[in-house]
């Protein structure tokens, strides 16, 4: 009676911790879901307000909120980390490529661009952040990972030109490009952020490179002065949405995610936003996407998902998109 009473014990037990780690994965995979459904939509929000705000000034606008919020819930969370002071350099550096000039790109190239190709563009970060990982760190990769990147590239230049072709002269392309550089400026954060890996959480760097970022933008903004007029609530709408929703709950959601799922999953539904972007600049603006970009679109995914699939690591490389 003694070893059926234990063993009945045993199961209740294991079958109560096996429906919490369901719970937890379910919830944990619900956050990623609306995290990237946040962000995919962040491209439509960005495009609407920047026809009212000048690109600087909406990104100071938004982190000042933002870094407020955060600031604000890491005091809460862990108010006896310290920044270190050997690390306030690199820090502020980060601050600078992560925040001011991501966003200075972003929002500038959405004025010229459609929120549908920005977004099939930010699918490249992957693929930058790989191979920029490959050329300072001479990471290792497989033969399928190298086919993978090429596909890739492959269909970034596809992504980017529409056509197929070059075309300088088209407001479209350089907004594109401007995209590109965007992204090359995210991947150039990630690698920064490799030095601080063991010494802060995720919330604290993001937090103190929102400030230092801020900080940055607030003269930058000043160049803009003649564009500043009264906006109207939609826009003031949007700003709220990208700092309250995209910056700050988007990334505490993601945070959570990334702690209780594996890296390829958080990854591979980071792949979502580009299509989420591309589904809601169609639905909500009404834009127009190129055949050569859908095809160009898939290659980079497919690729992406490629090389999760392979032996390279990819837990810095994953895009932490605020």
């Amino acid at each position: 009676m003694e070893e059926h009473y234990r063993m009945q014990t045993f199961l209740k037990k294991a079958k109560a911790t096996i429906h919490t780690l369901i719970s937890i994965k379910l919830l944990a995979n619900l956050a990623m879901l609306v995290t990237v459904t946040l962000w995919g939509i962040s491209f439509i929000s960005i495009k609407t307000a920047v026809s009212e705000v000048p690109p600087i000034t909406l990104a100071l606008l938004r982190f000042m909120i933002a870094s407020t919020i955060l600031l604000i819930i890491t005091k809460k969370i862990e108010p006896t980390t310290k920044l270190l002071p050997r690390d306030l350099g690199k820090m502020i550096i980060a601050g600078f490529f992560g925040i001011t000039l991501y966003f200075f790109f972003e929002n500038t190239a959405l004025r010229l661009t459609t929120a549908s190709s920005a977004a099939l563009i930010t699918s490249i970060i992957p693929i930058i952040a790989i191979t920029l990982d490959i050329l300072v760190f001479k990471t290792k990769v497989s033969f399928i990972q190298c086919i993978g990147i090429i596909i890739a590239m492959s269909g970034a230049y596809l992504a980017i030109t529409a056509n197929g072709r070059l075309d300088f002269s088209s407001q479209t392309f350089i907004g594109n490009l401007l995209i590109v550089g965007a992204m090359l400026s995210w991947s150039l954060y990630t690698l920064l952020n490799k030095s601080f890996q063991g010494k802060y959480s995720g919330l604290f760097l993001t937090t103190y490179q929102s400030l230092f970022g801020t900080i940055f933008l607030i003269p930058l903004s000043l160049f803009e002065y003649k564009e500043w007029h009264l906006f109207s609530l939609t826009a003031f709408g949007n700003i709220l949405f990208l700092a309250i929703g995209c910056s700050a709950l988007g990334y505490f959601l993601y945070i959570y995610a990334l702690s209780k799922l594996d890296v390829t999953i958080t990854t591979l539904y980071l792949n979502l936003m580009s299509i989420i972007g591309v589904l809601g600049g169609h639905l909500f603006l009404q834009e127009t996407i190129f055949p050569a970009q859908i095809v160009g679109g898939a290659m980079i995914i497919s690729s992406i998902i490629m090389i999760n699939f392979t032996t390279l690591p990819t837990k810095d490389l994953a895009c932490d998109k605020t």
